[in-house]
């Protein structure tokens, strides 16, 4: 056992975690990540699953990193290469017949099943691009925070509410119109509102059930959909691609950056509690009786992990433990890896080609999703999943031995405390749910890695699965993440501080909250970001 002084305790070194190192390093400050497994990178992890097979383990696609956070690390001068998917998504259908999205595309293949809903296309994606870019500038922005005190205390809140509302206030009339559905409208009845053909409802309605445990028709599911409109790829927003080498790829790249900084990364190091001392976090007690002692924890971890199994009790205000018992988590998501003898072959589309490289969504309906989670609630899991399953292999020759391949899926929906012993039974109807679309995929698999609900909380924190550490519903988003009054990322233990997804702007490989909680830990060390 050894006591080791620091500046800053970071817990869990997920990529929120590195980045919010990695500004902390730079402007002056030591730092020490403290991380339970044996690889760095949290969820966003490239890790070998059957022998001469490696793919990303959880997260698992490009899109929503922020730019600021890969130029500021200088990320691609420490391996970071991001390449775009030559086709964004392909959608077969039972009928034989097919959808494809991409760049040039995508309207031309709209209207193969609806000439109405083609000339609509281009607005649909103007107006919805007009809130997603307002919404884009309050990502690295901490969003107001309720606070006790005196106008002095509550100033600085007024004025960052006034200037995100003079945003929104430059919106015209429509835009408005359009934040307020898209925050408070199910998806289904946002899409519905738009198009008549059910393939280009199904394509943007799939955006609304990754990783929400919910119908495309369930009120607020809309924001879910625009959550993932974020983002970009190399300059070109809205588009989704592969780092090669997997997403670990993002996060070794990350370590390097934080490394170069003089910040200090222990593996295999669990954390066993929080230090305080009169109330306020002074450290973190490792699982080996070891000690970190810090001016500021910052944690990493899912906001239910940290104050249910770290933080003592009695430093916790009443009323903010009882929230953060009731914070909503729980994602319908079973996610597999798969090793391939050769590529699936497509009824609806034969042979290889770039359909291969996209976005492959087996549900070919908003009724179809609506029915997957029905089932789900009811029965645990439904007989006809929602599947969305990338080749990485075909933009990533390092993942597979020659002439082979590694296939991602990514499924919706199960019940998020599925049991161990139906893990099995899940993956195989997963499998064969690809297999009715491009017969002889099910023997062309050799391995596989399957991860429902409870895997993912075990190996990765993920609270019943939940990918974004936590529901994006109203009451868990800006202002009250994780709960109203701590939206600044300073818990109610002085000297605590939340950097992961369950802080704002919320879930997925953005960087945000580990950006903007290096600016609050700073000011409250007195320090400039």
């Amino acid at each position: 056992m050894s006591t080791t002084h620091t500046d800053v305790v970071i817990l869990g070194g997920g990529h929120n975690g590195l980045v919010c190192a990695f500004y902390l390093a730079r402007a002056g400050k030591k730092v020490t990540v403290l991380e339970r497994r044996h690889v760095i990178g949290g969820a966003a992890v490239t890790e070998e699953f059957h022998p001469g097979f490696r793919n990303s383990t959880a997260s698992y696609t490009v899109s929503l990193l922020n730019p600021k956070v890969i130029a500021d690390m200088d990320l691609a001068r420490h391996g970071l290469k991001v390449v775009e998917r030559k086709l964004a998504n392909f959608l077969p259908f039972d009928d034989g017949r097919y959808f494809i999205a991409g760049e040039g595309r995508t309207q031309a293949e709209v209207a193969k099943f609806s000439a109405r809903d083609a000339e609509r296309l281009p607005e649909y994606e103007r107006r919805l691009e007009v809130v997603a870019g307002v919404l884009r500038d309050w990502i690295l922005k901490s969003p107001p925070n309720m606070v006790d005190g005196g106008w002095t205390a509550m100033l600085p809140e007024l004025l960052k509410a006034g200037g995100l509302g003079r945003q929104a206030a430059s919106l015209d009339v429509q835009g408005r119109r359009d934040l307020l559905d898209l925050f408070a409208k199910s998806a289904g009845d946002w899409l519905d509102g738009w198009f008549e053909s059910d393939p280009i409802k199904a394509l943007f309605g799939f955006d609304s059930v990754v990783g929400n445990y919910a119908s495309p028709y369930t009120p607020g599911s809309a924001y879910v959909l625009l959550h993932h409109v974020f983002g970009e790829v190399n300059g070109k927003k809205g588009a989704w691609g592969h780092a090669i080498g997997g997403m670990g790829a993002i996060t070794q790249a990350m370590l390097k950056a934080c490394v170069e900084q003089g910040v200090e990364v222990r593996l295999e190091t669990p954390v066993a509690e929080v230090l305080t001392d009169k109330g306020r976090a002074v450290g973190a007690v490792t699982e080996a009786g070891d000690v970190v002692r810090a001016k500021a924890v910052v944690s990493n971890l899912h906001p239910r992990l940290l104050f249910e199994t770290l933080v003592d009790d009695a430093v916790v205000p009443a009323d903010f433990r009882e929230r953060i018992g009731a914070y909503q988590s729980g994602s319908g998501t079973f996610r597999m890896n798969l090793a391939l003898s050769e590529l699936p072959n497509f009824t609806a589309l034969p042979g290889q080609g770039d359909h291969l490289t996209a976005g492959i969504i087996i549900a070919p309906t908003l009724d179809y999703m609506d029915r997957a989670h029905a089932e789900a609630r009811l029965n645990g899991w439904s007989q006809k999943p929602i599947v969305e399953m990338l080749i990485p292999s075909t933009l990533d020759d390092s993942l597979a031995p020659a002439g082979q391949h590694v296939a991602s899926l990514f499924c919706q929906h199960v019940d998020p405390t599925l049991a161990d012993e139906h893990r099995d039974t899940v993956a195989d109807l997963m499998i064969e749910t690809v297999d009715a679309h491009a017969p002889g995929f099910k023997a062309s698999v050799l391995g596989r890695l399957a991860l429902g609900p409870r895997d993912l909380e075990r190996r990765f924190g993920l609270v019943g699965g939940d990918i974004f550490h936590g529901r994006l519903t109203m009451d868990q988003l800006f202002s009250a993440r994780p709960v109203l009054g701590h939206a600044d990322h300073r818990m109610p233990v002085p000297g605590l501080y939340l950097c992961g997804s369950g802080a704002h702007p919320g879930g997925g490989v953005t960087g945000a909250p580990g950006h903007n909680a290096a600016r609050a830990v700073l000011k409250g060390l007195g320090s400039r970001f």
